[in-house]
Order: C-alpha cells, then sequence, then structure tokens
C-alpha cells in the first residue's frame, strides 16, 4: 500500500523524469548513497517529493539552517497535504549554553528562552514517527543532538479507553508520571486539569486539548476542544496520551540510575580530594547532591539530560538517543543543499566537547555529562537510512561516496594521496571520474545530474573584466539594468567595502541598500521584500547572497574581486552565487579581477558545461525560456513596523481580541511564519498588560 499521496498540478519536466527513474532505481538497488546535482531552479524538491510518494518511506530531510528547513517543510506540505509533514529543529528563541571560563573563573549559568510553538512541533515529529508510517521530518542539525529514548518515550505513553475503569485521580498520577503540570487556572500546553468528572489535557504535541469525561470510575467520553472558543472536535474510542517531555524515567531505571549516579559522585569526588581540589570537589557535591533530590522528589531537574546515559543505560562513549533513533529501520535520508549540511554536521561534536571538558574539570559537572552531546560524524553516517545528497555544487564527499556506492571505487587511480581531492568540475564533467567501461546516463549511475529548468532559463552568461575603472562600469550596467525594472546583486569581501559602495551608488541617484551579518533575521526578510517589490533596485553583500535564495527579479549579478582565492571565491562559493541570476532570461554574471584563477577557470567551466546541454535541450525540444514567476508572500510585504490594533473600549471586546490574536498566532506558527507569529505574541503581551 502507498502511504504518501503527492498532489500536484505539474508533472516532472525536462530531465526530471530522468532523475526520478535514476534515483528510484538506486534507491531499490539498495545502494546507500547518490547524489542529486540539481541547477538554481530546476525543481531538486518537486523531484525528492516524486522520490518520495514512489519509494513510500519514512523520510527524513535535513537542511543546513532553520530558515531553509522551514521552506522545505512548506514545500513538502503542499506536495502531501494529507500526509505527516513535520518541522524539526532547535525549539530556543535564545539559548547561552552553561558553561564557564578560568582565566577569569566565570561561570554561566544555562539561560534559554523556549519557543512553545516549536517545542511543540518537535513533540509533534516524534509522535507521528511512533504512530504512522507516511511521516516526512524536514529538520536542521538539531536530528543530531541528544533526545530521550523512543523505547521509554513510547513505553511512557498512556492509553485510554472509553468505558475503561480508572479513578480520576490514577489519570491524574499518571500524567503527572508524563511530565504533565496540573493547573486549574492557567492552561497551556504540556498541562492539564480536572472539573468535576471532567480531566482536560493539553498535550504537548497538538493544538487542540483533549477532554476526558468520567461516568463514576469509567471514562464515558473522549474528544478534542478548542482551547480557546471551546468548540468541541472529533470524538473518539481510545486514545494514546505521549509523554510532555522527551527525556523521561521509568520506575525501576529511576533508582538504578540515582544509584549509578552516587556511585560516580563518589569516585569523582575522591579523584578531587586525591588532587588537591577542594574547591572543585564541594562544587560537584552541592550541585549533584541537589539534582539528585530534585530527581527523587520530581522525577525531573533541569539540566536532567546531563545525567541522560544513566537513564538510557548507555556506557560512557556511547552515542545519545537523537531524533534519527525514532525513525523505522528502514527509511529514506535526504541531505539538501548537502555541501553545506554535511560540514555543520561534522563541526558539532567538537565544540561541544571542548565547552564540556571545561566544565567536568573544574568541578561544574559530572564526566558523564560529556555523553550528553551531538553525534560524531560518523555516528551520524552509520545511523541514516539510504541517502540521497542535493546540491548544486556537491563536495568531494558525497560525490566519492554516491561514486563508491554504485561502482565501488573506479577512481582509486585519480587518488594516489589522500590529500588529493577531486574538484566538483571533474566530478560532474569531466570523462576521468568514471569508467569508460561503465554505463554514464542510465540507473546505474549514482550522480544523477538535473540540469534542465521546467522554465527552460539557462545559465547565466559570465563575463570576466578588469578591476580598472570597475565601479563606473558597474554602475553603468547597473543603469542599463534598473531601466528595465530589473534588479542586481553585487558581492563584495568586507561589510565596509559593501557599506561604502552602497554610500557611493547612493550618492549616484541608485535606490540600493547593504545587507551583511549584522542586520537582524526579520530586517533581512524586509530588505529582500524591498528589493523584489522595487522600492530598491540594488542589494549589496557578502556570503549571505548564495543558497537559498529565491529571488527571480535579479538580472545581474556582479562579484568583485572574483580573483581573491578563498572561501568567499571558491569554486562551490563561486558557482552558488552565479546561479542568483539564473531565474530570469536575461541573467548575466560579470566577474571583476585582473586574473582568472583556478576556482574562477573551474566556476566557468562548469557553468558553460551546464549552458551547453540546456540551450541542446531547449533547441531539440523547441522551448523559449521564460523568467521564473514566484509571487511576493504575505511575510514578504509585510512592513517592519509593527501595527499595534486600536485597543477596545470594553473588557469583553479587549478578550476577544486578544482570543483572535492567538489564534492567528497559532495558524502563523502552524505555517512556519516564526516573524508573524512572535510580533502578534508581543501585541497580545501588550494587550494581556492592557486588561490587567
Amino acid at each position: 500500500m502507498n502511504n504518501f499521496k503527492l498532489q500536484s498540478k505539474f508533472s516532472p519536466t525536462g530531465d526530471q523524469p530522468k532523475a526520478i527513474e535514476q534515483l528510484l532505481a538506486n534507491l531499490k538497488n539498495k545502494k546507500q548513497y547518490q547524489t542529486l546535482l540539481g541547477v538554481t531552479g530546476s525543481g531538486k524538491t518537486f523531484t525528492a517529493a516524486n522520490v518520495i510518494a514512489k519509494i513510500n518511506k519514512p523520510t527524513l530531510v535535513i537542511a543546513h539552517n532553520k530558515t531553509l528547513a522551514a521552506q522545505l517543510a512548506d514545500e513538502f506540505r503542499e506536495f502531501f497535504p494529507d500526509n505527516a509533514v513535520h518541522y524539526f529543529v532547535s525549539y530556543y528563541d535564545y539559548y547561552q549554553p552553561e558553561a564557564y571560563m578560568p582565566t577569569s573563573d566565570t561561570y554561566i549559568e544555562k539561560d534559554s528562552s523556549i519557543n512553545d510553538e516549536i517545542a511543540m512541533l518537535r513533540h509533534a515529529a516524534t509522535q507521528s514517527l511512533l504512530t504512522r508510517k507516511d511521516v516526512i521530518i524536514v529538520a536542521s542539525v538539531s536530528c543530531i543532538y541528544g533526545l530521550g529514548s523512543p523505547d521509554v518515550y513510547l513505553q511512557s505513553t498512556e492509553k485510554i479507553a472509553v468505558g475503561q475503569k480508572i479513578a480520576i485521580n490514577t489519570l491524574a498520577e499518571q500524567l503527572v508520571k508524563l511530565q504533565y503540570e496540573r493547573s486549574d487556572y492557567e492552561f497551556s500546553r504540556g498541562k492539564f486539569r480536572i472539573k468535576g468528572d471532567t480531566v482536560e489535557v493539553y498535550p504537548s504535541y497538538e493544538n487542540i486539548s483533549l477532554r476526558i469525561e468520567f461516568f463514576g470510575d469509567h471514562i464515558d467520553k473522549i474528544y478534542y476542544v478548542d482551547p480557546i472558543s471551546g468548540r468541541r472536535a472529533k470524538e473518539y474510542q481510545d486514545m494514546e496520551i505521549f509523554p510532555a517531555k522527551h527525556f523521561l524515567t521509568i520506575m525501576d531505571q529511576h533508582s538504578r540510575a540515582v544509584t549509578d549516579i552516587k556511585k560516580d559522585l563518589d569516585l569523582r569526588l575522591k579523584e578531587f580530594e586525591r588532587d588537591g581540589k577542594l574547591v572543585e570537589a564541594y562544587r560537584l557535591k552541592q550541585k549533584t547532591e541537589y539534582d539528585l533530590e530534585m530527581i527523587r522528589e520530581l522525577g525531573y531537574v533541569n539540566g536532567i539530560e546531563n545525567y541522560s546515559r544513566y537513564f538510557d543505560d548507555r556506557k560512557p562513549g556511547q552515542p545519545p538517543y537523537c531524533l534519527i533513533d525514532y525513525f523505522p529501520k528502514d527509511f529514506l535520508t535526504i541531505v539538501d543543499e548537502s555541501h553545506m549540511t554535511i560540514p555543520q554536521i561534522r563541526g558539532m561534536y567538537a565544540g561541544d566537547q571542548a565547552r564540556k571538558s571545561t566544565l567536568i574539570e573544574h568541578g561544574f559537572r559530572l564526566p558523564s555529562a560529556l555523553d550528553n552531546r551531538p553525534l560524531k560524524f560518523d555516528e551520524f553516517s552509520g545511523k541514516i537510512g539510504q541517502t540521497v545528497f542535493m546540491s548544486a555544487t556537491p563536495a568531494p564527499y558525497e560525490l566519492d561516496l554516491s561514486i563508491k556506492s554504485c561502482h565501488g571505487d573506479p577512481l582509486s587511480r585519480h587518488r594516489e594521496e589522500s590529500s588529493t581531492r577531486q574538484s566538483l568540475t571533474h566530478v560532474s564533467a569531466s570523462d576521468e571520474l568514471r569508467d569508460p567501461s561503465l554505463p554514464q546516463n542510465d540507473a546505474s549511475n549514482c550522480v544523477v545530474e538535473q540540469l534542465i529548468r521546467p522554465t527552460g532559463l539557462i545559465d547565466p552568461e559570465i563575463m570576466v573584466r578588469p578591476t580598472k575603472n570597475q565601479i563606473d562600469d558597474l554602475l553603468k550596467e547597473i543603469k542599463a539594468r534598473t531601466k528595465k525594472n530589473e534588479r542586481i546583486l553585487v558581492t563584495t569581501l568586507t561589510k565596509k567595502m559593501a557599506e561604502a559602495l552602497t554610500d557611493y551608488f547612493l550618492d549616484a541617484g541608485i535606490k540600493v541598500q547593504y545587507l551583511h551579518s549584522d542586520i537582524e533575521t526579520i530586517e533581512r526578510t524586509e530588505i529582500l521584500a524591498k528589493l523584489r517589490n522595487g522600492e530598491i533596485d540594488v542589494l549589496v553583500g557578502i556570503n549571505l547572497l548564495r543558497e537559498g535564495l529565491d529571488l527571480p527579479e535579479v538580472s545581474l549579478v556582479a562579484i568583485l574581486d572574483a580573483d581573491k582565492e578563498g572561501f568567499l571565491r571558491s569554486e562551490v562559493a563561486l558557482i552558488q552565487t552565479i546561479g542568483r541570476a539564473a531565474r530570469h532570461i536575461n541573467g548575466k554574471v560579470i566577474m571583476y579581477g585582473d586574473q582568472i584563477t583556478e576556482s574562477m577557470r573551474k566556476a566557468i567551466f562548469e557553468t558553460n558545461r551546464r549552458r551547453k546541454r540546456q540551450l541542446k535541450y531547449n533547441e531539440e525540444n523547441n522551448i523559449t525560456p521564460v523568467s521564473t514567476i514566484r509571487a511576493i508572500s504575505q511575510l514578504e510585504r509585510a512592513k517592519e513596523a509593527e501595527v499595534i490594533p486600536e485597543i477596545p473600549k470594553t473588557k469583553q471586546a479587549l478578550k476577544d481580541l486578544i482570543r483572535k490574536l492567538r489564534k492567528e498566532m497559532i495558524e502563523a506558527s502552524a505555517t512556519l511564519n516564526f516573524e508573524t507569529a512572535a510580533k502578534l505574541r508581543d501585541e497580545i503581551v501588550e494587550l494581556e498588560d492592557h486588561l490587567k
């Protein structure tokens, strides 16, 4: 039975059908790794959706930042409206990890602000994974960080059914064990309340509350209720209530874990005393004994994740449970923008260990805190299912894995030294890459190219010009483009250059603004919206103008100092930047430099190779390219200025307005428009203060 139902008014076009066929054949032939090398605007997400629908497996999609993950989750929800598509990222609006700086003897306590809506989405993701097969989870690298044991999480669920004999007080005790908090007045997610013969629970993974009506000691009715309007929803004969938190303990593990923690505490205190570290010993004793007391009395303490190894019955050094462990054995992994996501996953472990080692050395934590950590890269690789890497510029790591997955290692003769890596150009274009005896364009190839765009657009023309008089030359190009109502991106190497260039263009009468890392997230969204709707014509930036930036109005990308080799002018960075001009029929890229570096040569070669393939396809199929058209979203249209609603004159009207805004906030959060949700939340807080 096919669990996934793809819904789209479009059918695969261009080389999408061939890419889908190759990816599916490789998956069915049990190939572990493959790479979808898809140019910007070729519809890689649509291809992935078709693969998911046909392979019919739960799928983990990993992106390298929250914004891209939200965008992907939104797209997959449109493709699979009847299936469970979830968004799993870090739930912190603000997070300051626990740390200690020995040089200044400064201890920084863990401080965080949890986004309740994102916490709900995380719980919804794990709940779906344990109850359904038609699940797609779009996650950031948060998916490799420690999470409670899925077995304990599942064992701790409370099953209820109509007609079941259970006292209200007994159900309340079970809910407390699941870390739900009783609150008869302030009812919110993760809490429950009792009114007469009714228990109402606000699950940690839902936007609606669950009402359980009793008749004596028997459950009479089970149904969902809108917690704001009180409107009754669907009725159920039975139901599973999942825990309010991911880190849980069950009683037989609870006492054993406390005993083991005490043993390790005693051993560590003896080590400190032997080494004359009396301050560290006193500090650790006070901290750990307080935590143990809280665990005994409440079953939970802030920072309980630092003791997760004891509760999970893991040995020192064993990897923690994480989101990936909630997936069934056979699932699909898709790594989006893999050239960025893989290095990010690879780098998480080392930084975490360095910080915690300092805490342990100075008596703030037991050594077991080291086992509350993100996965090491080899642990991550061992947990994921069959994997599809997606990128317009896949790195040698992904490409080598994919080629070996299909053919062994036919490239070994080209890698006599491990330090010598194949470039993207060689991997994707050179005849030396693939063994001539192997099939080149059939389903045995694990590097699948998707170079044709549904719009017929081709990669932009690239021109290299000298740096002499480059600003005046660029100004001339900008004026020519603005007359046609087209937009321009200019990339520099430094913030200072971006700001100085912006001032110069402003003096010349150009509508321009700069964009770099000092600009807040919400303001960036506003700036991009201004570029799209024509309030500004030119955007000057640094490395923020690469992956995931969808600006179809841009027809010119200018790269200053293109010949300065480095991260921002590497082959991958150049190709990604070139791709920003690939959504417009008049797309063009100008590289300013006095020499052609190896990175420039490879980027130009690869772009021209793709252009040649695209032009040939258009000619053979009589296709006339058209520019990409994407409607400007409500979020992009939103003005930065906060709109304060007129305050009603009566208390009831004020309550009604708060209820209305709260509903809008929940809807905005559910559709991943977190900036809008945050603004609405702030308005609600002000109105509630006024009500008081």
